[in-house]
């Protein structure tokens, strides 16, 4: 049985539930971070010397690293439709996958540890406009992709790199911002809920 540990508000948490979703992996999930059991412990150092959630166990294999774990387990699990063996549908894939954690995350970080999170050490409204303007930018990117796609983001198929980006972008619409119309985004961001998946780790309420 895999064991996901991470509570399960955490974004990149997200990440990993959703894929099992999709690959209609079993799982029990542990509690772990703000709220819960300190990632600071001997115990999780021990399994993940950044002290972050998620991880993964997987009989004797452990593994951090959102994005890693999710590679894991579409190739771990049958998931050639979600994450294809061709190395350059594979190659696209990861692309998004890579971008939107070098990217698209730093953009948002800011802004969101402000205006989500409420962080007192975060109060300059200078840097959370810039942190706006910042990723507005990189949903312009994002929206010419889905424009040539007319679908998802590597192609005409939901990939597994759909998941991550789809967070940022349920994060981009959950935020308390002013933001830029991008039709390609919207329509992509409707298409992705029509997938339980998605309702039920991504869009449900949490940012």
């Amino acid at each position: 049985m895999l064991t996901i540990l991470g509570r399960s508000s955490s974004i990149n948490v997200r990440k990993v539930l959703w894929a099992c979703a999709e690959l209609n992996i079993q799982y029990v999930r542990e509690d772990w971070g703000d709220g819960f059991r300190s990632t600071h412990t001997a115990e999780f150092l021990a399994l993940n010397p950044n002290a972050l959630v998620p991880v993964i166990k997987d009989e004797d294999f452990v593994l951090w690293e959102s994005n890693s774990i999710i590679r894991y387990l579409a190739r771990a699990y049958r998931g050639e439709t979600l994450y294809p063996a061709a190395p350059k549908k594979r190659a696209v894939i990861d692309q998004w996958i890579d971008w939107q954690a070098s990217q698209l995350n730093p953009a948002w970080r800011y802004a969101v540890t402000a205006l989500i999170r409420h962080s007192p050490a975060h109060p300059d409204p200078e840097k959370i406009a810039d942190s706006v303007d910042s990723w507005s930018g990189q949903m312009s990117i994002l929206n010419r992709q889905l424009e040539n796609t007319e679908a998802y983001v590597a192609g005409s198929e939901f990939t597994l790199a759909d998941i991550p980006i789809g967070l940022s972008v349920h994060r981009w619409f959950a935020t308390p911002i002013e933001r830029t119309a991008f039709p390609a985004v919207s329509a992509y961001y409707e298409r992705l809920s029509l997938r339980p998946a998605f309702m039920a780790h991504g869009r449900n309420g949490l940012p």
